[in-house]
């Protein structure tokens, strides 16, 4: 009787946690208002903003509530940084840029160290705020494997890429508000095994991304009204011939 008894409150125990998950899954409830989702991503990248710092190496990191030893470290928010018209936020990190480095066109070839994640901004409880994160790529040695990255397609496709994949409108595969943030920055002229020192953050809203268009399959979940977070540096640009 007594096993019976542990294999229902098993069982139980079991239901409430399915449960809890699918309730925290359908928190967001997409808005028919575009306008509503832009507001939605604009605070939410306010909180991210006061939420986390950059440590010693420019990674992103999120402020403890029981570690102390975050307590002196300088909130994003406070890093000076600067909205395009588009909405795009971009950090430059002091002390992390090169002298003089090389100014990015919109047309270069690019190697790029980063990490990026995206994240689905939508109200709950009376708070607005990301309410999921999940990595979109992480091209570099930040965790110990990997090596900078040439030309991913979200920031330039080829006509042949495109061609293959039968779509030839750019806006399918690149993230306009990355490649606009972008040209912001200079360029290092660093060997890919040279150790990093990531020079900044690029966030943009879903409205400069893919917004509720059609898009390349990156990652085997959609991205409508996602923002994207980029933290990285430029090793190297060459012009495109």
């Amino acid at each position: 009787m007594k096993k019976i008894f542990l294999y229902i409150l098993a069982g139980s125990l079991c239901f409430s946690a399915c449960k809890k998950d699918d309730d925290e899954v359908a928190t967001y409830v997409e808005p028919e208002n575009i306008a509503t989702q832009n507001t939605y991503d604009d605070q939410a990248i306010q909180k991210f903003l006061n939420d986390n710092y950059l440590d010693a190496q420019g990674n992103i990191k999120s402020f403890s509530s029981t570690d102390a030893a975050d307590d002196n470290e300088v909130k994003l928010i406070n890093l000076n940084p600067q909205t395009l018209p588009s909405g795009v936020i971009y950090i430059v990190r002091n002390n992390a840029q090169p002298t003089p480095g090389t100014t990015i066109a919109p047309t270069d070839i690019v190697r790029l160290m980063m990490r990026a994640r995206t994240s689905l901004a939508g109200n709950t409880d009376g708070e607005t705020k990301f309410l999921t994160t999940e990595q979109f790529v992480n091209y570099s040695p930040l965790d110990g494997t990997g090596s900078p990255i040439v030309d991913p397609m979200f920031y330039y496709v080829t006509d042949a890429k495109m061609a293959l994949y039968k779509n030839t409108d750019r806006n399918f595969y690149e993230i306009e508000g990355f490649k606009e943030a972008l040209q912001k920055f200079k360029a290092f002229n660093k060997a890919d095994d040279e150790n990093y020192n990531l020079q900044g953050v690029i966030i943009v809203p879903s409205r400069a991304a893919f917004a509720r268009d059609s898009h390349y399959n990156y990652s085997g979940y959609s991205f409508r009204n996602r923002t994207f977070i980029f933290n990285f540096q430029v090793y190297k640009t060459t012009p495109r011939t």
